[in-house]
């Protein structure tokens, strides 16, 4: 039996993002920061190694520490190994203790993070975070609670919180109640992460910047950042000088490709709500995790056109979502968050991105997908 959804049922819940000339300007702040904090010698060096001893780490990792918490407007960053997951562990585990307890929004939450939550043994209270009055109650009544934990990226299709609305909720009840931010799939495409609207610290993954893998990093609060980075005070756990530069020469590049990106998603779901292809029921734009194309189709044959899609030409699954290796379209699975909270999305759903390709490969490979099956 065909699925017929309703469509539009999950509107409202893309974030804004930064058109080409916005990312243009995001591109041009950076590397003003950039010659704040480096000499040209410098900046034209690879980095140097180990546990320098004038900051306990490679130099060169500090200068493009100092450029990143200039770029952000912040105290502080660190990057640390283990990619934005691990800057949510580490800046969870410097600011709670285990059996310690904190606010999470009444979803899904990612795998990860849900693993993280258990390691550190930390408690948590749910809110509704698209219901304002429901945080403004919570954070009231819960003075227990030693941390607010917040998701930019949306955690369900039917989120509709505005991030900066929920920060300063939050704060105008209790400014001294710790903010963490994941900033992943957010950072240098949205219109500002959670240190850029009042929070205390936001994490996100270099690697979804086009930077090398394994990188996290931490923005925020000095006292906070000053901690994690005295407890990581082994050489094996630095992130090197080449690496660092690394991930700051090709975060340069980053937001103009990913506006250009996004540009192609709403084109996508544009031609697919004209009628471009047969066989489909609803197409809509979501984060989730990336902005892209949720795709809901007549039939149950998502896994099916799933596997056609990579003879013919598109990656079925991630490297790092938005990572430097991700060029040609990903037509996926929708993710195992969306899949939780709308488990027909298993069968009939498609999370489809451009990621450097146009939208009419997109439509091109879909269309042949989607009639081999039929």
């Amino acid at each position: 039996m065909a699925y017929n959804p309703e469509k539009l049922k999950y509107a409202s819940s893309v974030l804004p993002t930064l058109t080409v000339e916005e990312a243009q300007q995001l591109q041009f702040k950076l590397t003003h920061s950039m010659s704040k904090y480096f000499t040209g010698d410098q900046f034209l060096s690879m980095g140097d190694l180990g546990v320098a001893p004038r900051y306990q780490k490679p130099e060169q990792t500090e200068r493009v520490e100092r450029v990143i918490a200039d770029f952000f407007e912040a105290e502080k960053s660190a990057l640390v190994r283990g990619a934005g997951t691990s800057a949510i562990r580490i800046i969870l585990s410097t600011l709670l203790e285990a059996g310690d307890s904190m606010f999470i929004h009444t979803a899904p939450v990612y795998t990860t993070t849900k693993d993280t939550i258990r390691i550190l043994g930390i408690q948590t209270e749910s809110i509704n975070y698209n219901d304002l009055n429901a945080v403004k109650e919570a954070v009231q009544q819960n003075q227990s609670c030693k941390l607010f934990y917040i998701q930019h990226a949306r955690q369900q299709p039917t989120d509709i919180y505005h991030l900066k609305e929920v920060i300063q909720t939050v704060k105008n009840i209790r400014p001294d109640l710790p903010i963490v931010v994941d900033d992943n799939y957010c950072a240098m495409k949205a219109y500002g992460i959670g240190v850029e609207y009042g929070a205390d610290y936001s994490t996100f993954s270099g690697f979804k910047l086009l930077g090398p893998e394994g990188i996290g990093v931490i923005v925020g609060k000095k006292d906070g950042i000053e901690t994690l980075q005295q407890r990581n005070y082994s050489g094996g756990g630095q992130v090197q000088g080449y690496e660092a530069m690394e991930l700051l020469r090709m975060m340069t590049f980053a937001p103009v490709s990913l506006a250009t990106q996004n540009e192609q998603v709403e084109e996508v779901c544009k031609q697919l709500n004209e009628g471009v292809i047969e066989g489909i029921a609803a197409a809509y734009m979501t984060n989730a995790q990336s902005k892209n194309v949720i795709v809901e189709l007549e039939q149950p044959i998502a896994q099916e056109v799933i596997q056609n899609s990579n003879g013919l030409g598109a990656a079925t699954h991630p490297v790092g979502a938005e990572s430097k290796y991700e060029i040609i379209p990903m037509i996926y699975r929708v993710s195992g968050s969306f899949i939780e909270a709308q488990p027909h999305l298993k069968q009939y759903g498609l999370r489809i991105n451009p990621m450097k390709s146009g939208a009419s490969t997109v439509i091109h490979i879909l269309n042949k997908a989607i009639k081999m099956v039929n």
